[in-house]
């Protein structure tokens, strides 16, 4: 599986309808339900805003007044194609005055969507926030067990404070240090 790397947006021109292609990277359904509330709202003149969304298991798509399977449908599709999860794709559609038909909307849907995912995936890791609390004599071996680490928070004062996202590996490896699981991760 992979996930979007960064929210991002691509506008392509059909038959002078506007299509805006946009794929975010989404964790929770309420984070979800707010993008499209907040593109609802920003895009309040378009004449489709047409989206599908993978998260886990839970699968969805939807037309917003297009064809039945001409928008959603084939957004979804692309999605799948590019074994995304995690992922909300939507296309905003301006209509440029010109009727495309069933295939012509499935392609300029598909279009959009794959323009916004091009180059834009990673694979999914598994990843762990733990926070860490150490003497400063730890610190070279921390650093040298952290290399691979994301680093979320750092705070250096009486001792080496941090939160940090590691891999199933660099977690094995942490026997000789203090820290405290939090919570398991996506990255």
């Amino acid at each position: 599986m992979k996930i979007i790397i960064e929210n991002k947006e691509i506008t392509y021109i059909k038959e002078k309808s506007k299509f805006i292609g946009m794929v975010f990277r989404v964790e929770t359904e309420d984070e979800i339900n707010t993008i499209l509330s907040n593109l609802k709202e920003k895009y309040y003149d378009a004449t489709h805003i047409c989206y599908a969304m993978i998260l886990t298991n839970k699968i969805k798509y939807f037309d917003d007044g297009e064809p039945s399977g001409t928008a959603g449908l084939p957004i979804l599709e692309v999605l799948e194609k590019n074994e995304l999860n995690y992922c909300l794709g939507v296309v905003i559609r301006y209509f440029g005055g010109i009727k495309l038909g069933a295939n012509g909307l499935v392609r300029a849907y598909t279009k959009a969507i794959s323009n916004a995912i091009s180059n834009n995936t990673k694979d999914i890791e598994h990843g762990f926030l733990i926070y860490i609390e150490e003497d400063y004599t730890k610190k070279r071996n921390l650093d040298y067990l952290l290399r691979d680490a994301k680093k979320v928070k750092e705070q250096y004062d009486d001792k080496i404070k941090m939160h940090v996202i590691v891999n199933k590996k660099t977690l094995d490896n942490l026997s000789s240090i203090h820290y405290q699981m939090i919570e398991e991760k996506i990255f």
